[in-house]
């Protein structure tokens, strides 16, 4: 079924214009952007199957692969790219850094940057931020994807476009997808270990913050490093 067969109290579209956008459930949301359901299920059912393939709810989509959204009958491959489309926007929507919010004071800058990027990735994402030395972000560098003690997070990986870009320091940043940003030992392990090889290189590692959910850790202000 199309959203046009709905009757009209039913067409998120319609309420989207009427209330704002909102006022829309997730369902609703994801509704308006399958647009079809199928012969047996409306785009609501559809909406609402999908949503339920995780207790997380809309979070387990910020992750989700074509392979598991394939799972649900009705999901071919158009819905799934403009799907996952529309996730991607939300996440760069986010995660984009404003002109005048490029400047790094402090690590709560560099939270309210990050947050929304990284808070729902169900794998660890580690990420070397390359500062000038006017204190602004000059680039943005995935180091690696999976838990440090498996990664390879290495100088070399971290410091490489440090080196080549001529930045004055660094401040890492990885998220924790149990939402708890309370860092282990090797977190604390390797951000002891880059801080030496950044010394050592005259990039020096500013501080590594870690990404909970909504929540988050300074390992500099919690004296970890």
């Amino acid at each position: 079924m199309r959203l046009n067969e709905l009757p009209l109290w039913e067409k998120p579209r319609e309420k989207l214009i009427r209330e704002g956008s909102d006022r829309l459930s997730t369902v609703e949301i994801l509704a308006i952007l399958l647009r079809t359901g199928t012969r047996d299920k409306t785009v609501m059912d559809l909406a609402a199957e999908i949503l339920s393939m995780d207790a997380s709810g809309v979070r387990y989509l910020a992750d989700c692969t074509p392979e598991e959204l394939r799972k649900i009958r009705g999901m071919g491959d158009a819905k799934i790219c403009e799907l996952m489309a529309a996730v991607e926007l939300g996440r760069r929507v986010a995660a984009s850094i404003p002109t005048e919010r490029s400047r790094i004071a402090g690590s709560k800058d560099v939270a309210d940057i990050f947050m929304e990027k990284m808070r729902y990735y169900r794998k660890e994402h580690f990420v070397c931020l390359l500062i000038n030395a006017k204190g602004d972000i000059i680039e943005e560098t995935e180091v690696s994807i999976g838990d440090l003690s498996s990664s390879a997070a290495g100088a070399r990986e971290v410091f490489n476009n440090a080196v080549r870009r001529s930045a004055g320091s660094v401040i890492l940043l990885h998220n924790h997808p149990s939402g708890d940003p309370t860092p282990s030992d090797q977190d604390i392990k390797t951000t002891r270990r880059l801080s030496e090889a950044g010394e050592l290189l005259g990039i020096p590692v500013l501080d590594h913050i870690v990404i909970g959910d909504g929540i988050y850790v300074s390992m500099k202000a919690e004296g970890m490093m």
